[in-house]
């Protein structure tokens, strides 16, 4: 079962809420194989809390066009082609924008002359390692560098059938969150009772639902705000799994780099129990 924990906006607790589940999980789950991808790719920080022994590092690269300038006659057809512009047809000299690439490849097969080869571009790397029963993985987006869904998908393609990987995808609603949780049977929306949490979580959920993911919420910060969050839950039909009122104690967990439940351990009993009630959804959906 693969479980992708999003929001739309960050400083909600989303990496709280991933962290926490895959400790408890992997001590209270036994024999099954847990693991937990930290896809946040410009800023990850799951590592911070379950301190791994990383056990190997790789780059991550793309595949991005290199002409031969002899082979060239400057047809076009590349031009053409690129929806993106990566590759772009000035005066009589083809010119080539690595960072623009998305390495669909299409230029060197419409090339009629050949003079298209593949070179690449690194993007980051995929670092992986164990903390007890957890196996982790992150991906670390190189600076400066904007193309992170392909990084992200080098991530999730460490998902291994028949555990429970846990996803800890990136804040917001655009192409690295889908990267993050496309593929995913369920995903965990986390957000605060605030004006900016609540219409964050409108268009997260919406992204949500048009990937046709069953989803659930999850208020980090409960007791504070009014009950327009709940509200709006209620009338989207969108069940509301844990609440986690605000507690200085939990931030002043999350500030020196330990887990919630490892902090305050009364809270394992309700991220084993928000597994079950995501695990419970998720046979329902499937049915008999």
């Amino acid at each position: 079962m693969i479980i992708s924990i999003a929001s739309g906006k960050g400083g909600t607790g989303k990496t709280t809420v991933a962290v926490s589940m895959a400790r408890v999980l992997s001590q209270e789950v036994p024999g099954r194989t847990l693991q937990l991808l930290d896809c946040d790719v410009e800023q990850p920080n799951a590592h911070l809390f379950i301190n791994p022994v990383f056990e190997s590092s790789e780059p991550v690269t793309l595949p991005v066009p290199r002409i031969d300038r002899d082979r060239c006659d400057a047809c076009g057809e590349c031009d053409r082609l690129c929806q993106f512009k990566a590759i772009a047809l000035v005066g009589d000299t083809v010119m080539c924008f690595p960072e623009l690439c998305h390495g669909c490849g299409g230029c060197m097969r419409v090339c009629p002359r050949s003079a298209i080869t593949e070179d690449s571009r690194e993007l980051g790397r995929l670092d992986r390692g164990r903390c007890g029963g957890i196996n982790f993985a992150r991906g670390t987006l190189r600076v400066g560098e904007a193309m992170a869904p392909p990084l992200i998908r080098a991530v999730r393609a460490l998902a291994t059938p028949g555990g429970i990987t846990i996803v800890d995808a990136p804040p917001g609603t655009s192409c690295p969150v889908i990267a993050a949780v496309k593929g995913s049977d369920f995903v965990v929306l986390v957000s605060e009772p605030t004006p900016f949490g609540l219409h964050d979580l409108a268009l997260a959920l919406e992204t949500v639902r048009l990937l046709g993911i069953p989803c659930g919420l999850v208020i980090n910060r409960s007791d504070i705000g009014d009950g327009r969050l709940r509200h709006f839950a209620q009338r989207e039909d969108l069940p509301i799994l844990l609440e986690i009122p605000f507690d200085r104690r939990i931030a002043e967990a999350y500030a020196t780099g330990v887990m919630l439940v490892d902090r305050l351990p009364e809270w394992r009993g309700a991220f084993s129990g928000l597994f079950e009630k995501i695990h419970a959804l998720v046979e329902w959906r499937r049915g008999p």
